[in-house]
């Protein structure tokens, strides 16, 4: 159950990247009154919330409904979160896990970010969808752990939310050498737990007999 939740810890803390999104956060909400970035926090945790968990729960059905089994899945997943880790590693940004410059333009002529680009593509991204699918799937219907996984997913969400609450606070502690050192170590992790999901997908894929 441990080894679940680091698992699960380890993969949303990298593919949300809570810490990421309160700085993007700030730099977006900078005009905003304490009250409406409070309200556009929460809203855009819920909303976001609210994709992870669906696929989460319902993503591996959806993925079997277009005849794609779990060790594609597995593989494929590994290889998306592969390249997430690389791009933390070196501490650049990822169009999974980040908005792309035309997505900046197009959010900083918004005064709601709530739903985009915080809802999705920040929380609800690629790579945390593409994780959350994954992790339950490699439950392999074990209700227990994927209680962890939705829990843990719980958890990083409302982690998310208070670190979008105390933003600039956070950027002032932690400053951006702090941020990248944080997501190095993690990446890391990722890459270890990404080339993992790789082999166990071709392993049960029957590829080497």
């Amino acid at each position: 159950m441990l080894e679940t939740a680091l698992i699960a810890f380890t993969t949303f803390f990298a593919t949300i990247g809570p810490l990421d999104i309160a700085a993007l956060f700030a730099a977006l909400t900078v005009n905003s009154t304490p009250r409406e970035r409070r309200q556009m926090a929460i809203k855009g945790t819920l909303i976001g919330g609210g994709i992870l968990l669906f696929f989460a729960l319902f993503g591996k059905a959806v993925l079997t409904s277009f005849g794609i089994t779990l060790p594609a899945l597995q593989a494929s997943g590994g290889i998306l979160l592969l390249l997430i880790a690389i791009d933390m590693v070196f501490a650049r940004s990822s169009g999974s896990t980040t908005t792309t410059d035309e997505e900046n333009i197009e959010a900083h002529g918004k005064t709601d970010v709530s739903v985009f680009p915080l809802a999705t593509p920040l929380i609800a991204g690629p790579g945390a969808i593409g994780g959350a699918i994954l992790l339950v799937a490699d439950a392999k219907g074990d209700t227990v752990q994927i209680s962890i996984v939705v829990g843990v997913l719980l958890g990083m969400l409302l982690l998310t939310l208070v670190l979008m609450l105390l933003a600039s606070q956070v950027q002032k502690l932690l400053g951006i050498t702090g941020l990248h050192v944080i997501s190095r170590v993690v990446g890391v992790l990722l890459a270890a737990l990404a080339v993992q999901f790789i082999f166990n997908g071709i392993r049960d894929s029957g590829l080497l007999g």
